[in-house]
């Protein structure tokens, strides 16, 4: 064995230290204790404060609807055709602005629907089903 390796040997055996050296060494390893510790604390702080920054921005941008939202249901309606009916004066009847943009695009709903190609060729007593909205939930 080395003369280094006898030293090491030596000063890592704690029984060989002085008062001095074991006080120096003792304070050396809760200083690094403390250090630790703060360093923990410091960590879960900021995760603490970045949590909180995060719950409080959610909840302020939620897609929570107003007191004053209410809301629009869609239903179906069976109709039959009179023989002065047109798609459009049927749809008339039916239209809501807030659901469509367009009564052309209401008009072609009911056509997918009822599988009709020619809306000009409504015959009377053929029975179509309509699309409508209400506030009452049914």
């Amino acid at each position: 064995m080395s003369r280094a390796a006898r030293v090491e040997d030596l000063y890592s055996d704690s029984w060989y230290y002085s008062k001095s050296e074991k006080r120096i060494r003792n304070n050396r390893l809760r200083r690094q204790k403390i250090f630790r510790r703060q360093i923990l604390l410091l960590g879960l702080s900021f995760s603490l404060i970045l949590f909180i920054v995060l719950f409080i921005g959610a909840s302020f941008m939620s897609d929570a609807q107003s007191d004053e939202f209410v809301p629009s249901y869609k239903y179906y309606t069976t109709i039959t055709v009179h023989a002065d009916d047109t798609l459009g004066s049927i749809a008339a009847a039916y239209y809501s602005d807030d659901n469509y943009s367009s009564v052309s695009d209401y008009l072609s709903e009911i056509c997918s629907i009822n599988s009709i190609s020619d809306p000009d060729k409504l015959k009377a007593g053929e029975m179509l089903i309509i699309p409508y909205y209400s506030s009452e939930f049914k």
